[in-house]
């Protein structure tokens, strides 16, 4: 099922209406769906570089709004819906740990969520279950969405096709070790 729904949103990227498509799937994918925007995203940069930002932008908006859909899920509608999308991500077992710690953390987890391979959708639906400050939340969701996305649409902007494999491939490592830098370095400010 994940392999038809991950080529029907790749085959939409030439799509006439593919920056409408593309802005549907980042909306439902910060809350329910599988597929990450990048799928469409990056083919659509690659065939017309000079819309990179736009495509960012559309991805960015709607990501973060999709992000509110999220929010609103865990905040009222977490058994019906929250838990059992966290269930297929298996990442239903870590709720009680989580929401214990999330309070302190959440701006971080949500930025951290937002910019690396994560679900963005369990930070999403955990931030409104476990009542995450809304502001805190927006705030960390657009800063992290879109440092995710226009990051990807300069590479592809600047460097075109031969880019495509390192962010498929590598992107998602880089953002990682960008992301432990970073919490290091504010953890040493902080406590050394």
């Amino acid at each position: 099922m994940l392999k038809s729904l991950y080529n029907w949103t790749l085959s939409m990227a030439s799509h006439r209406h593919a920056l409408w498509v593309l802005a549907f799937v980042a909306f439902i994918e910060s809350s329910v769906f599988p597929i990450p925007p990048d799928v469409l995203m990056i083919p659509m940069i690659i065939a017309r570089p000079s819309r990179a930002f736009l495509i960012a932008a559309i991805a960015t908006v709607a990501s973060v709004a999709g992000g509110l859909l999220g929010y609103w899920i865990g905040a009222g509608a977490f058994e019906l819906v929250g838990r059992p999308v966290l269930e297929f991500y298996g990442k239903d077992a870590y709720f009680a740990e989580f929401s214990a710690r999330y309070a302190e953390f959440g701006a971080w987890a949500v930025l951290i969520a937002g910019v690396t391979p994560f679900p963005y959708k369990v930070i999403t639906i955990l931030s409104g279950a476990t009542a995450l400050s809304l502001p805190v939340f927006i705030v960390a969701s657009i800063i992290a969405r879109a440092l995710r996305f226009f990051i990807v649409a300069a590479l592809l902007w600047k460097f075109g096709a031969p880019i495509r494999d390192f962010i498929e491939k590598r992107l998602g490592l880089v953002f990682i070790v960008f992301v432990v830098l970073l919490v290091g370095g504010f953890y040493a400010v902080r406590f050394l």
